[in-house]
């Protein structure tokens, strides 16, 4: 919010870019509502217009969640896009706020491109800034200013038609339209809650009071736009209340026939590499290309560009498939309301229906369960954080596979590398991770999104056959893991925490 701060970075990534690549052409701005984004669109708006860029699309109030930017940008065959968004970081006057820059196919832009801004900003002289007025974002239509033009569009339309053409509507509210089954959604006062009753109400017939949170706030009504068991914990309540929901599912600012974009099948399957590696064997059982990335949602766009990728995902909750370049969380759900509601469709109204968890058992029956969890230490001071990683890859250099750590005996340790198949770029120090015999892991990673201080990760995952064990506790299943995991790599020692802020 200083002064030229945020001018900054936005001329530095026009400086970064040929002109070529914007110069009278369009671009998508958007974001998921939070404190700041409409200042902040006003600024972005004004620098484009001096940069030369030829019409801007923003969506109305400055709304677009990140799938939807990725799908207007593809849609309406934009130049590329700006995301005001901080992730699943919170937001307000004293936390966080982000930006970043999507490509014309939709996906994040490559770190030859943010290394680059970085370095512009350090060396920046000038910021072209046009005199035009602020805009009216809160109607839409176009507004002309010479050469340049400004169109405030609904935030929904592009991205519910893809979504129509994805899956199958009429399928789906066959489901939620059935007085046995009971529907919920959390939008934790996030983006989607811009798009929850036009999809899931309007599109799909469910009761407007299953939408719960579901008007954008600034702040996100102070709360941490994060789905996961801490922070969703007013739908954990619900959902294991007494008489809870059929079907809950929450979103942040992130099958057979059953959905027709797959009919023909998926071109391959790829996950984040601390991701449980439960994709693997789905991957190897049914003869499908498989991918192992960074944690990034470029990795996945490339090979989606590629033609080599169908189906995605990272255990941050984040999933979709190539219809975007984006993780989907509305998509998401849609995808698990087709599931449900293809495997109801016979069911008469006296039958027990097939539920998520009926699904769930009958994977873990075909291919195993792996038991994952991950471990977050949020705002730990970076100091002791990164003397941590320095430990670990010391120790793992050191390491030849063969050693016993308890009753665990170590494949190998390494510090993930990734070569993409697609461009031939080298992405290292993605996480160091212990891999042992039995298929068990643990993984350690300093997560870059948070502004305050380093968060420290640890994934936990063990592959478990037996299906007379596939009922067990999960954090029961993992806990000699888990207390191997902290005893390896000192972290109470370094960061002097003693429990995690969340555990998923």
């Amino acid at each position: 919010m200083q002064d030229n701060y945020l001018a900054n970075w936005i001329q530095a990534l026009f400086d970064s870019l040929p002109p070529e690549d914007f110069k009278n052409g369009s671009l998508v701005l958007g974001g998921d509502g939070r404190y700041f984004n409409r200042e902040a669109a006003q600024i972005i708006i004004k620098i484009a217009a001096g940069n030369g860029v030829g019409k801007i699309l923003v969506g109305r109030d400055g709304i677009l969640s990140t799938p939807a930017v990725s799908a207007v940008i593809r849609k309406q065959n934009a130049n590329g896009g700006f995301i005001m968004s901080a992730s699943h970081n919170p937001g307000g006057p004293e936390y966080d706020w982000g930006i970043k820059f999507n490509y014309s196919s939709g996906q994040p832009a490559p770190e030859s491109i943010t290394d680059k801004i970085y370095g512009n900003t350090l060396s920046i002289s000038e910021i072209k800034m046009a005199n035009v007025p602020d805009v009216n974002l809160s109607d839409v239509g176009v507004t002309k200013y010479g050469n340049f033009t400004v169109e405030v569009i609904d935030p929904v339309s592009d991205y519910l038609e893809l979504m129509k053409y994805v899956f199958d509507f009429e399928l789906i509210k066959s489901l939620i339209s059935r007085s046995d089954f009971r529907f919920t959604f959390d939008a934790m006062h996030a983006v989607t809650g811009a798009y929850a009753k036009p999809i899931f109400v309007d599109s799909l017939g469910a009761d407007p009071g299953s939408i719960t949170n579901g008007v954008p706030l600034e702040d996100f009504g102070h709360g941490h736009p994060d789905p996961n068991l801490t922070y969703a914990k007013d739908l954990v309540d619900i959902m294991y209340g007494e008489n809870g929901p059929d079907f809950g599912a929450a979103s942040d600012a992130n099958a057979e026939a059953a959905i027709p974009y797959f009919k023909n099948g998926p071109k391959g399957l790829a996950r984040s590499m601390p991701t449980s590696g439960a994709l693997d064997r789905v991957a190897a059982k049914l003869k499908l290309p498989f991918f192992e990335v960074p944690t990034g949602w470029k990795f996945f766009g490339n090979l989606m560009d590629a033609e080599k990728l169908s189906i995605c995902g990272e255990e941050s909750f984040g999933t979709g498939s190539d219809h975007i370049r984006e993780k989907d969380g509305i998509w998401a759900v849609l995808a698990w309301l087709s599931i449900i509601a293809y495997r109801n469709k016979d069911k008469k109204a006296d039958e027990n229906l097939v539920s998520v968890a009926d699904v769930v058992k009958e994977h873990w029956a075909t291919y195993g369960r792996n038991f994952f969890s991950r471990y977050d230490y949020e705002e730990c001071q970076s100091e002791g954080a990164n003397k941590m990683m320095s430990y670990l890859r010391d120790l793992i250099s050191k390491s030849e596979g063969g050693e016993k750590y308890g009753s665990y005996v170590l494949q190998f340790a390494d510090d993930f590398t990734y070569t993409d198949p697609v461009d031939g770029s080298v992405a290292s120090k993605q996480g160091v991770r212990f891999v042992f015999t039995d298929g068990s892991r643990v993984i350690f990673r300093l997560s870059g999104t948070g502004s305050a201080g380093a968060t420290v990760r640890i994934y936990i995952e063990q592959f478990e056959p037996d299906v007379t064990k596939h009922d067990v506790d999960a954090q029961d299943a993992l806990k000699p893991l888990i207390d191997l995991a902290l005893l390896v790599s000192k972290l109470k020692e370094f960061t002097g925490r003693e429990k995690p802020t969340v555990i998923t």
